[in-house]
């Protein structure tokens, strides 16, 4: 054990006080295998440093963390149909303290300097836009239509998204029909861009002739125009948030089409 003596001080360094019930700080410095003892006046310090080894298993255990609250998040959203209709405000409140958490962790800050993590086809899993009341009563979501699945697919080269939203329709013929928004966006920061509604149709016919009346309402509802921050992306989900202050998770997908 090497020792370095340092000639005496007038006025010892003051040792930092921690707060009571906080948990001592972890040994520092940069080697387990030894020590290093230093003495300044009659004060010793004793520290241990913590390997190379140590580090690249801290990061590790980082990485393993993100993919827990992941988990965490997608078994959170499960059963709930994307809470399109509504969710109890303390599941909502757990999901959104997860996605804080995942927010606070983005591996990609600069989603729109890495567009390669953007594009591509995306499938919605959650959002905060809910469909409730006297609106699920006009477009008839309670009683012989049901919410099919939501994707996005977005072209950056073209700088277009296009929203496709499936419906089935019960009755005396089932059918299915879509929903599709097209949509441009421009970058407005390197995490944010600025949307603006191109245009939509209905297909078949006889999906529109069961929206017609209500179209601005179905409208209203899934038009995506404003602006939106990506607040998180990495290879399998993004995590955005809205003008209006709703929240979007969606999760990659390899549809082979929309």
């Amino acid at each position: 054990m090497a020792t370095v003596l340092v000639h005496a001080i007038p006025f010892p360094p003051v040792p930092r006080l921690r707060p009571k019930n906080v948990a001592a700080p972890a040994r520092c410095l940069v080697s387990t295998a030894h020590q290093s003892t230093r003495f300044v006046g009659l004060w010793r310090h004793t520290c241990t440093v913590r390997s190379v080894a140590e580090e690249s298993s801290s990061s590790s255990l980082d990485v393993g963390d993100d993919e827990v609250i992941k988990t965490q998040l997608l078994e959170a959203i499960e059963g709930i149909n994307r809470g399109i209709f509504g969710v109890p405000s303390a599941k909502k409140s757990q999901i959104e303290a997860l996605v804080n958490q995942l927010e606070s962790r983005n591996p990609t800050p600069d989603p729109l300097l890495n567009l390669q993590k953007v594009g591509g086809c995306w499938k919605l899993v959650y959002s905060t836009i809910t469909i409730l009341g006297s609106k699920r009563t006009k477009l008839g979501l309670r009683d012989f239509i049901s919410l099919g699945d939501f994707f996005q697919n977005i072209n950056i080269a073209k700088g277009k998204a296009v929203n496709v939203i499936k419906f089935d329709v019960r009755g005396l013929n089932l059918f299915n029909g879509r929903l599709t928004i097209e949509a441009s966006f421009k970058k407005a920061s390197n995490s944010r861009v600025d949307i603006n509604y191109d245009n939509s149709t209905i297909t078949p016919s006889q999906l529109m002739n069961v929206f017609r009346k209500n179209y601005d309402v179905l409208l209203g509802i899934f038009n995506p125009e404003g602006w939106l921050e990506i607040t998180y992306v990495d290879d399998t989900l993004r995590i955005g948030r809205d003008d209006k202050g709703n929240i979007f998770i969606l999760e990659r997908s390899h549809e082979s089409s929309l």
